[in-house]
Parts: C-alpha cells; sequence; structure tokens
C-alpha cells in the first residue's frame, strides 16, 4: 500500500528526531503562586552568598524552581528513606508524583537524578545537589560549616575542583527536620525567586487607574484625638479615630506560649528550646534581656562548644519539649531543641 507523500514525510521527521534524540522534553509544573521558603532556609541562603563574597565570588541568584526541588527533595528523605541499602541520600522514594530513583545505580547518560528540576519544574536545565543530615534537627551554623570543611561540598559553594570555570545562575534551599539541601543551576530560572513564608507581596489597596490620594495635614481635634483617612479596597474610605502620639497606649505584657518550663537540675540532660542562634554575645544579652522582661523567667544563655545560644525554656522529657516546640514555634518560626 503506497502511503501518501505528506505521511512519509512526517514518519520520515519522526524517525530523525528519535534517533538523533531530539524529540520535544517533557517539563514539569510551574512553581505554585504561594510556595515560598522559611525563614531559616532563606538565612543559609545568605550565608552561602557571604561565604562566597569573601573570596570575590559573585552571589548566586535565589531560584524559585529550584527551591521546589529542594523543598520536596526534603521531605521525601525525611518521611519515606529513599536513601536505603545502596541508595544514597540523592535518591527519590516511589511515594510521589516524581518517578523513584536510586542513585548512583540508576544513574546513565538517559536517566539522570540531576535531571529533576526540569521533571518537577519548568526549569529547563539540570540541577546538582549536596545533602546534609544530622540525628537532631538541623542548626544552620553546622550545616554551612559541614559543607565548608569538606573538599567535595565546598566545590559546589566555591566553584573549584569539578565546578571550576561553571557559573553558577540559580540556587535552591530546602531544609526540613534534620535534613537540608541545596541545588545548583547553570541556567538562569525564569520564575525568578520566592518569597519569605510570611512576608508575601501585598496587593495594592489603591483601585487601577486611580491614583492614591494626596496625605493630609493632621488637623488637632477635641483634646488630643486626630482624624486621618485610611484607604480600604473595595470600600469607601472612612474616617476614623486614633490615640494622638502624646498620649501612647500602653505596651500590653507580652504572655508568650502558654507552656511551663521545668526548673533545671545540675548534672541533668535536658532539652532544651532554642529561641537565637549564634549571635554576637551582645546582640544575644539584650534578646535575653527582653525575653525576660515579658515574663520568661526560665530563658537563658546556653554554651556550647564555645558558641552561645538563647534557650526560651528546657524539659527532661523529649515528648514534653516536642509538645512546646509546636507552640514555641508559632512566635519564633525557627525554634529547635537542642538536647545537652
Amino acid at each position: 500500500m503506497k502511503l501518501p507523500g505528506f505521511v512519509t514525510v512526517l514518519l520520515i521527521c519522526f524517525s530523525w528526531l528519535v534517533s538523533s534524540g531530539q524529540m520535544p522534553e517533557k517539563t514539569g509544573k510551574p512553581a505554585p503562586p504561594s510556595f515560598c521558603i522559611s525563614s531559616m532556609e532563606y538565612k543559609l541562603y545568605n550565608m552561602i552568598n557571604a561565604y562566597r563574597h569573601r573570596y570575590d565570588l559573585p552571589p548566586i541568584p535565589l531560584s524559585k524552581s529550584l527551591c521546589v526541588v529542594a523543598s520536596t527533595h526534603v521531605r521525601d528523605l525525611f518521611f519515606h528513606h529513599p536513601d536505603q541499602g545502596s541508595c544514597n541520600a540523592h535518591s527519590w522514594s516511589d511515594q510521589g508524583s516524581w518517578k523513584p530513583f536510586c542513585y548512583p545505580r540508576d544513574e546513565n547518560k538517559k536517566n539522570s537524578v540531576w535531571d529533576k528540576p526540569k521533571e518537577l519544574t519548568t526549569y529547563r536545565g539540570k540541577g546538582y545537589e549536596i545533602v546534609y543530615w544530622e540525628n537532631n534537627a538541623t542548626v544552620i551554623d553546622s550545616i554551612i560549616a559541614f559543607w565548608k570543611s569538606m573538599d567535595y561540598f565546598n566545590s559546589f559553594l566555591m566553584n573549584t575542583g569539578k565546578w571550576q570555570g561553571k557559573k553558577w545562575n540559580a540556587i535552591g534551599i530546602g531544609i526540613h527536620e534534620n535534613y537540608a539541601c541545596a541545588w545548583f543551576g547553570e541556567l538562569p530560572d525564569p520564575e525568578g525567586e520566592p518569597f519569605i513564608c510570611g512576608q508575601e507581596p501585598q496587593e495594592s489597596v489603591v483601585p487601577p487607574n486611580e491614583k492614591p490620594a494626596p496625605k493630609e495635614t493632621e488637623k488637632p481635634l477635641k483634646k488630643d484625638i486626630v482624624k486621618k483617612d485610611v484607604g480600604m479596597k473595595d470600600v469607601e474610605k472612612k474616617n476614623v479615630e486614633i490615640i494622638a502620639p502624646s498620649e501612647p497606649k500602653k505596651k500590653e505584657k507580652d504572655t508568650g506560649p502558654k507552656v511551663m518550663s521545668e526548673k533545671e537540675v545540675p548534672g541533668k540532660e535536658y532539652y532544651y528550646i532554642i529561641v537565637k542562634g549564634i549571635s554576637p554575645e551582645k546582640e544575644l544579652q539584650l534578646f535575653l534581656k527582653d525575653l525576660q522582661s515579658k515574663g520568661y523567667s526560665a530563658s537563658r544563655l546556653l554554651e556550647t562548644n564555645g558558641k552561645q545560644r538563647v534557650s526560651i525554656m528546657q524539659f527532661r522529657e523529649k515528648s514534653r519539649a516536642d509538645s512546646a516546640l509546636r507552640q514555641v514555634k508559632k512566635r519564633w518560626q525557627d525554634a529547635w531543641i537542642l538536647k545537652q
């Protein structure tokens, strides 16, 4: 049976694409609009760039897509533990929407774990990962110190060894419980940067095509009360009364998380809830003084291996510390538990 000419041409073109490996690549989904990174992840990102800056290396742009990959992977590692047997921490489980991967067993020219960014996001290049794990909740200073101390990990941070001459144009950070990872890419991310959780971009309260109303000079009204306009979206402007600066509102006492700390007994092992990590001593002292003035009587400076941190409370039992940590995190998102 003789095929029409245009069908023959289509078959030839298809065969050529398959044989040359130039079939269109499948890409993942765009990052969710609501995706954000924690302040702890953002701090690690800044520490990496600060380290590079000391050696006159340019900062690496933060990538929303690679942060999605990093965030997904640390959670897969924590919840599903694909890093078993011959599969190391670059592996992915079969418990998600991604393809399972045992690294290095499954790694080959046609199937690479470094293609995960293309599989999970719209990022078109390869991504290369470094991973960190410890027994307890991760400490930012420990992560960066460990990566800097090992030549393999440090080569990613400093573009040395295998990565010498390469330029990182994207980086993604992920931290969950006791896992952390960073993904590096040579291509820029068209999705741009993620925002920090709790610092979402605010929508304008000014209706489209309408200029903001000019600020009015405040005029004193009766006694110490003044009026000023407050703009509200989709609502007519209305005057509200505020207390003038001459009568400042009394600051309410910060009662904080409703959790009772245990009294410390010398010589016993405790679980300390840390709310401020390694910082200049003066800054730690001021922070501690502020906590104690707000009623956190059990707060104290805790020194470990020559490093000082601020603990807000302590417990003998891990279960009680975990329960208290959930309450403390409502106020201090990066709080964590230190056992000593």
